[in-house]
């Protein structure tokens, strides 16, 4: 089967919350990445964090939110002005992210890092916290309903598993019922080679669309 085309860049956002800690001249930098859709979420986790963290020197923070990421903001929390909230937010923003809040934690170690550093340690503690969370596009994909015989359901899966289309669910019950998810281009040359697969007995049917989260294995 030929590969998948190229797909436009869909909206992206982090795969899961996820925590990442590094250490500057003793100072701690605690990052951590939350997927938050709306302000009043973010604004609460930011709370908790707060009251968990209040020994904290500084927990400065950025967040992008809304479909098209119209809601942004960063917070230096007390550190020189630019050098925590603003790095921050350029990593989010440079990673293509949406409905993710990235707060991170400044335990200080007696040596001042200057400007400079500041940014570099903000900046890396929030891109390593994003690389551990993962990144996942949200795709709107066509639902295909595959229905096959228990003799050709073996033959079928093993193909699609195989495939740059595997199946997203498989139903067992009079037939063996896939379920596919993909771009609406892709849909003919993958019923073509569903057909020569199974010798034109076994159609595609389109059922419905999902948006769908789809893991983002390199960066832009």
């Amino acid at each position: 089967m030929p590969d998948a085309p190229d797909n436009p860049i869909y909206p992206r956002t982090i795969a899961r919350d996820a925590q990442h800690e590094i250490e500057i001249r003793k100072s701690r930098f605690i990052a951590t990445v939350w997927r938050a859709g709306t302000e009043t979420e973010a604004r609460e986790i930011l709370e908790r964090v707060r009251k968990q963290r209040w020994d904290a020197n500084h927990n400065c923070h950025a967040w992008i939110l809304g479909e098209r990421g119209e809601a942004q903001k960063a917070s230096d929390d007390g550190e020189p002005a630019g050098t925590a909230g603003v790095p921050m937010l350029e990593v989010l923003k440079k990673r293509d992210l949406i409905d993710v809040l990235a707060i991170v934690t400044r335990y200080f170690g007696g040596t001042k890092l200057g400007a400079g550093g500041l940014i570099r340690a903000y900046g890396q503690a929030v891109s390593e916290a994003v690389d551990l969370a993962g990144i996942v596009e949200r795709r709107p994909l066509d639902i295909l309903t595959i229905r096959a015989t228990y003799d050709d359901a073996g033959r079928i899966e093993h193909a699609l598993r195989n495939s740059p289309h595997p199946p997203t669910g498989v139903d067992y019950g009079a037939d063996v019922v896939f379920t596919v998810h993909l771009d609406p281009p892709d849909i003919p040359p993958f019923r073509a080679w569903l057909a020569e697969l199974t010798g034109g007995a076994t159609t595609a049917d389109v059922t419905g669309r999902d948006i769908v989260e789809a893991p983002i294995t390199s960066g832009r």
